[in-house]
Order: structure tokens, then sequence, then C-alpha cells
């Protein structure tokens, strides 16, 4: 057994924990205050790690939460952020906690990134497919995603140069680098032939 014999406040709802008279870990104040720990109470192993455990989830599922307040994010995203403070087995389920409560779900996330990919950026459907698996949405779910969008490529490009582009040909090397911008946001070149020519007609 072994003896709590000071509490500290630290930074972040945090307070310092000394046992046997030496500091030993940081755990979150109300996991303390809940489990009514304070100098003086005796704890074994098996406590103590449980006491380890509760904090450290409280405190993941606070960072998700937070972190979900400012911006959507897929399950793999989500969980490369917190594993980076919490053990994988806390993470895991930090994030089964966060898909009960409808938080994160990798299907609407993926539908409305893809979306924005898009219409707004104005990305061809093979180029939203990388940033889509850059955000960790599996390929087999982006391509069905990607398939309920009905989306001429030309008629994307034309706006896109109507846009973007159209003061960017009027020489061979403007030309080249239009081309170039276009196809690294995944647009074919048979695509983008068809669309400067029917913008230039």
């Amino acid at each position: 057994m072994m003896t709590v014999t000071d509490i500290r406040p630290a930074r972040k709802k945090l307070c310092s924990v000394y046992i046997d008279g030496e500091y030993a870990m940081k755990l979150d104040a109300a996991v303390l205050e809940e489990n009514c720990i304070k100098p003086g109470v005796r704890l074994d192993d098996e406590r103590l790690h449980k006491l380890v455990k509760e904090s450290e989830y409280r405190r993941s599922k606070e960072r998700a939460l937070w972190l979900l307040s400012g911006r959507d994010y897929s399950r793999s995203g989500l969980y490369d952020k917190l594993r980076r403070e919490a053990s994988d087995e806390t993470t895991e389920e930090v994030i089964e906690r966060m898909e009960e409560l409808g938080l994160v779900d990798d299907e609407s996330y993926a539908r409305r990134l893809a979306h924005d990919l898009l219409y707004i950026k104005k990305l061809s459907k093979r180029g939203a497919l990388y940033k889509l698996m850059e955000k960790g949405i599996d390929k087999g779910l982006a391509e069905e995603i990607l398939d309920e969008f009905e989306l001429d490529p030309v008629e994307q490009l034309v706006e896109l140069i109507e846009r973007k582009y159209k003061n960017k040909l009027e020489d061979e090397k403007d030309r080249r680098r239009t081309v170039a911008a276009l196809q690294r946001l995944g647009y074919s070149w048979g695509d983008i032939r068809a669309a400067l020519e029917e913008f230039e007609e």
C-alpha cells in the first residue's frame, strides 16, 4: 500500500499528486475529487492504475470535444490528434464515445468534404479522392461517396478557367502553367484540352 501525502493544484485542471512524500504524477482534479482522493488516503496498485486510466480518459475526452468544436474530423484524423497525449486503448475508447454521440461519422464527414472539394475548390473526382484519403477516409468509402456526385469534368474546368485562369492564357508559357495547375487538381490532359477549346470558342 502507498499513502497520498500531498495534492497541489497544477495547470489545466490538473493536480500534482505526491505519494509517500515524493512527487508521483499529475492527475485530473475532477477525477481526484470524484474518487475522494486527498492527503492521507491509502492506495494499492490496482486503485492507482484505475485513477490514472480515469484521468487519461477524461482528459482525452475533453480534448476530443474541444477539437470537434472547432471543425469536423474523420475517425483517423481525430485518432492521430488524441494519440499524441493518450494510450491507444484510451484513444479508441474516446473515439467510440464520440461516434456514439454522433460527433464523429466518417460517412457524413466525407460527404461534406467531397462537396466542398468538388464544388468550391473545383477539384476533379480523382483529386478529391486523394484529398479524402489524406484525411483518413477509407478508399472504398471515398469512391462510393464521390460516385454520388454527377459532374462533367469539362464543365468544371470551364468554370474554373473563367473564374481563375482566363487572364493566364495569353502566351505559351502562361498556358503551360495553367495546364500544370489544372493537372495538379487531378484533371486529365484530355479534359483540360477540351475545356480550353470550349472556353476559347
